[in-house]
């Protein structure tokens, strides 16, 4: 990125610094197709809710389906009514459910490969089979899973750079066949408008050459498993336990405590979580995610969430649950 922004010009001007620019701009364009596995066209903008607004607005097919988990972007771009597909207790896509609503002709399905809240991933194959059997597209949020597990067979994926180790404020529409989408003129081959972010498109591309999330996900995996195991032994509780989960997230309740208490104690440990999306915890409304799985109000009122990085380590683990174990017992004592 530093480097970028030592030479940076407007892509788009054709005088020789200009030229530059955009051989800088496709390298890195490029760079980012062949560590995700895209072979399509890749359309660079501001992060991955700026790429569901896209679809959302512009993909050629009339109606809008949506998973009952869907992140606030997905709901927000997508519009009231979009219909919503419900899930189970485990949080998976209700194929039954999909399958009959694909009935009423071809939509524009969104779904994300992997749940901001609980980590719970979908079975993307068979969803992608149902839309497609329908003769309808597919919308991926992959804001959670890019960089870390192999993208799914969708016609749109969302990416973001800054879940992934890049800068804030980047991304990437992953397009399988750009005619499924109506152009806006102007930039990205006129279907994005705006100057291209050179430096930030240059910094996504090296964070997905480092591969660090990648590279982690055995240990990640790992770490969760002793989190887990502690916060169960602690009387703690695992957000669909059962489901198959990505080893970045996790989710859990520690009933009689609700999640604005254990944030504020967490936090005057040094110890950062969230509750619900990192993106809407700030007004510590009500899960939707939880509510749609079926989750007691009690419960979902308790649950935090617990992201894991590369740079996290079994001390971190130890941290938490030390906390974790503090605040329960305080709570019993209370409760007595």
């Amino acid at each position: 990125m530093a480097d970028a922004l030592a030479g940076w010009a407007n892509p788009s001007s054709p005088h020789a610094d200009g030229r530059a620019a955009r051989a800088a701009l496709e390298d890195a364009r490029a760079t980012i197709a062949e560590a995700l596995d895209w072979r399509h066209d890749v359309i660079l903008t501001s992060g991955a809710s700026e790429a569901i607004a896209i679809v959302a607005a512009r993909a050629k097919v009339e109606r809008r389906l949506i998973g009952a988990t869907e992140h606030d972007a997905v709901v927000a771009a997508m519009g009231a009514e979009a219909k919503v597909i419900p899930v189970d207790e485990r949080g998976r896509i209700d194929l039954a459910a999909l399958e009959a609503a694909l009935e009423d002709g071809p939509a524009l399905v969104a779904v994300q490969q992997v749940n901001n809240e609980t980590g719970v991933v979908q079975p993307i194959g068979e969803i992608a089979a149902l839309a497609r059997s329908a003769g309808s597209l597919l919308l991926a949020d992959c804001a959670q899973g890019a960089g870390k597990i192999p993208l799914p067979h969708a016609d749109f994926i969302a990416v973001s750079a800054h879940k992934l180790g890049g800068p804030p404020g980047m991304g990437a529409l992953l397009v399988r066949d750009i005619a499924t989408l109506a152009p806006s003129g102007g930039q990205e081959k006129g279907y994005r408008r705006g100057t291209e972010n050179l430096p930030a498109a240059a910094g996504f591309a090296a964070a997905l050459q480092a591969r660090a999330f990648v590279e982690a996900m055995p240990q990640l995996g790992e770490l969760r498993a002793k989190l887990e195991e502690a916060i169960m032994s602690a009387g703690g509780a695992v957000i669909a336990p059962a489901s198959n989960r990505i080893p970045t997230i996790g989710a859990y309740a520690l009933p009689g405590v609700t999640s604005a208490s254990q944030l504020v104690q967490f936090d005057l440990a040094g110890i950062a979580v969230s509750a619900g999306s990192a993106c809407s915890s700030g007004s510590m409304k009500p899960s939707r995610v939880l509510a749609a799985m079926g989750v007691p109000a009690d419960i979902a009122g308790s649950v935090i969430r617990v992201s894991f990085g590369p740079d996290t380590t079994s001390d971190d683990v130890d941290r938490f649950v030390a906390e974790w174990r503090g605040i329960a017992q305080k709570a019993g004592a209370q409760a007595a």
